[in-house]
């Protein structure tokens, strides 16, 4: 299980990736209430890279802070593809950064359905292009453990898929 200085470690190479590249990243945060934003910026000159984050904890503050549409909300519910998608495409536009982003889930212990168990969390990533169009990837996992466990696995799997698109050649 990953673990607070592998998250430090992960926050370093993300800076060092952003800092090479001349590109900024913001975070849209539902059930780790700010923890990727926390982590990105307990690193040493971080404002370089990461000027703002979200924590949109609230179907209200997913809607009004980057503008989820409640039409999105209410059909697919706060953890769903569709959301997620919002959710960085609207944190992305909000903090004109290069990367965005999100994540809602359901850290628990209670919220749990069949359809959507505990440690369900939906991740978005978008990414401006060289030529501007802007991509969208959304992935889900389902962690297992309690509520601090989930929060801490869906951060480090964020900072891991970062890394990972920071990693790759902008087209």
């Amino acid at each position: 299980m990953i673990d607070e200085k592998q998250l430090e470690i992960l926050s370093i190479q993300i800076g060092q990736k952003l800092t090479e590249q001349g590109k900024t990243v913001t975070a849209a945060e539902s059930c780790t209430g700010g923890w990727v934003a926390k982590v990105l910026t307990d690193i040493a000159g971080s404002s370089a890279y990461f000027q703002r984050g979200f924590v949109t904890y609230s179907n209200e503050a997913k809607h009004q802070m980057i503008g989820v549409k409640e039409e999105s909300l209410q059909q697919y519910g706060a953890v769903s593809q569709q959301v997620v998608a919002e959710m960085a495409l609207g944190a992305l536009r909000e903090a004109r950064a290069d990367f965005a982003v999100s994540i809602s889930g359901i850290a628990g212990p209670d919220g749990g359905s069949i359809e959507k168990p505990v440690g369900t969390v939906w991740f978005g990533f978008a990414k401006k292009q060289a030529d501007k169009t802007i991509t969208v990837t959304t992935q889900h996992c389902v962690f297992q453990g309690d509520r601090n466990q989930v929060r801490l696995q869906s951060t480090g799997y964020v900072l891991e898929t970062l890394l990972n698109l920071l990693n790759e050649k902008f087209s």
